[in-house]
């Protein structure tokens, strides 16, 4: 093969490899849109359910949003009050939904509140899929002490709590934590937050 044509294929196969880079990025950039128009969509599709939760936290009343948050979750599991949901309601949780909860409250928290946040708080202090199967309470307290709901080792009650955006970060959602079931829920929601990779 003459140096001419070598430097000739050398240079197509360049130029192919960099259209490759190209749709690759175009591939990713396609993969993130497809991603949040999933996401609108699951909002759009459920509007009635989702619409006052929405509108309270966009006008910043983030107490009424934390009660209302709780009447979504009682729509989804079907239950009539908080006492009724039970661990199993919570193992059988839809992912989606909780990622549309989650979202609204990242969203018009700028990141501040919201499930997410509180898995990352909660991994921050030793949490993990083993310590929720382990029902291990002190990553629970250590988690609660980070987030402002337990002061001098002492539960808080809700109505004590900040509902303005200069609460501790991951402070809310915070009623629907208030379980019968206390600690035990709290590490099966852990566990199905986990699970659904919020």
């Amino acid at each position: 093969m003459s140096t001419t044509h070598e430097s000739e294929v050398i240079a197509r196969l360049a130029a192919m490899e960099e259209q490759l880079q190209q749709f690759n990025q175009l591939l990713s950039c396609l993969s993130e849109r497809v991603t949040h128009s999933e996401d609108n969509l699951r909002l759009v599709a459920d509007i009635h359910k989702y619409k006052k939760l929405r509108d309270l936290l966009a006008a910043g009343n983030l107490q009424e949003a934390d009660w209302e948050t709780i009447r979504v979750i009682l729509a989804i599991t079907g239950q009539r009050e908080l006492e009724s949901i039970t661990p199993e309601d919570v193992k059988q949780f839809p992912c989606n939904e909780l990622h549309v909860i989650d979202s609204l409250w990242t969203t018009y928290s700028k990141g501040r509140f919201g499930f997410s946040v509180q898995m990352q708080i909660y991994q921050n202090v030793g949490g993990s899929l083993n310590t929720t199967i382990a029902q291990d309470n002190t990553v629970i307290e250590r988690f609660g002490d980070r987030i402002g709901w337990r002061v001098d080792g002492k539960w808080q009650k809700c109505d004590r709590l900040d509902y303005t955006l200069a609460a501790p970060i991951s402070c809310h959602p915070s009623r629907w934590w208030n379980s019968p079931f206390g600690s035990k829920m709290t590490n099966y929601f852990f566990n199905r937050l986990l699970t659904c990779n919020l």
